[in-house]
């Protein structure tokens, strides 16, 4: 895409101009990973009709504003990273992948962690803002912010959690990173709407109760979670194998590093192939058009052909980090489209 010519182009530049820098800092290739998932929270609850017909309408806000929450942590996430890989030693002059704006020196350490700062401060405002969207301080949102928020720093680590003399937690670095995506794009990006959803409604419960309670609409967010967390990971994964030698230089201990170039591919075939088998407990929900997302397949099969079977390495899975991040928005808009049709047919 123009993206990946723009990162690859700077690759090849001395001194890109600060809007380039900027863009290539925040990866805007990977962004759909904290979009995409919300688009088919959203959607999930057009599954399951409020006997308020405006209520619907009236969500529109609480939903892109946590939209907007997830992918200031995402963007927070990436900025810092950006600067502390450049600290602990992983970002050097091997490096094989798209340039990494403190490495290169087009911006300082002090530049790139105060842009990821500034991110994380709006995401902290947006997100306990909907901590209060019921009026009482909802506990499960409240967590969300917080710990969102600390995984955004603790990824990497470094900076500023050395003020709670916590700088050598770093999540990516002692092989957890695959963990968090799943968990944080997964399941609480995929279920943060249809969960805030309930509260703007007028539900008291926090989403562990509601899970509990069989609600339909939290159980049918969660299976749907499932699949997007996937390929969330398999983004990560990508990264992971291309960079696993360097990573070695740094201590960074990936599951790629911790377990070998095997299993990084056949980890990310296992992911692409579940994401679409996860599909089917959607049907007790939506029909047989909760499998839309299948026509995506082709996509997948091209991106397991040229990782698991052709075993692209180094600086040639550059394209694929971008093309895995498609391959997830395409088959969440299917799945969104989906739900919309099936909604309308019920």
């Amino acid at each position: 895409g123009k993206i990946e010519v723009l990162l690859t182009t700077m690759s090849n530049k001395t001194k890109p101009s600060l809007l380039q820098i900027w863009i290539s800092a925040a990866r805007p290739h990977t962004l759909t990973a904290s979009i995409a998932p919300t688009i088919v929270g959203a959607s999930i609850i057009s599954l399951f009709p409020a006997t308020q017909s405006d209520t619907r309408n009236s969500f529109f806000l609480p939903a892109l504003s946590f939209t907007a929450f997830a992918c200031l942590v995402q963007l927070g996430t990436n900025l810092h990273n950006d600067y502390a890989d450049f600290i602990k030693g992983a970002d050097t002059d091997k490096r094989v992948g798209h340039a990494r704006a403190t490495q290169r020196g087009w911006l300082t350490p002090a530049q790139t962690v105060s842009g990821a700062t500034v991110c994380l401060l709006f995401a902290a405002v947006i997100g306990f803002s909907l901590s209060f969207l019921s009026g009482n301080l909802d506990w499960t949102m409240a967590f969300i912010s917080i710990s969102s928020i600390f995984n955004a720093f603790a990824y990497t680590g470094g900076y500023p959690l050395n003020y709670i003399k916590m700088e050598n937690i770093s999540i990516g670095y002692c092989g957890l990173g695959d963990i968090f995506v799943f968990v944080y794009f997964g399941i609480v990006a995929t279920m943060g709407v249809p969960y805030l959803y309930t509260r703007f409604y007028g539900s008291n419960e926090s989403a562990f109760d509601l899970f509990l309670q069989k609600d339909d609409l939290i159980v049918a967010s969660f299976f749907s979670s499932i699949p997007i967390g996937f390929l969330a990971t398999a983004i990560i994964v990508v990264n992971n194998l291309r960079d696993r030698i360097t990573d070695v230089d740094a201590g960074k201990r990936t599951l790629c590093v911790r377990f070998g170039e095997s299993f990084g591919r056949a980890e990310y075939a296992f992911l692409l192939c579940g994401s679409y088998l996860t599909l089917l407990p959607l049907i007790s929900f939506g029909g047989a058009w909760m499998l839309l997302p299948v026509a995506s397949f082709p996509l997948a099969a091209r991106e397991v052909q040229a990782i698991v079977i052709r075993k692209k390495d180094g600086a040639a899975l550059n394209s694929h980090v971008g093309s895995t991040a498609r391959l997830q928005l395409v088959f969440c808009l299917l799945l969104a489209m989906g739900m919309k049709i099936s909604s309308q047919a019920t």
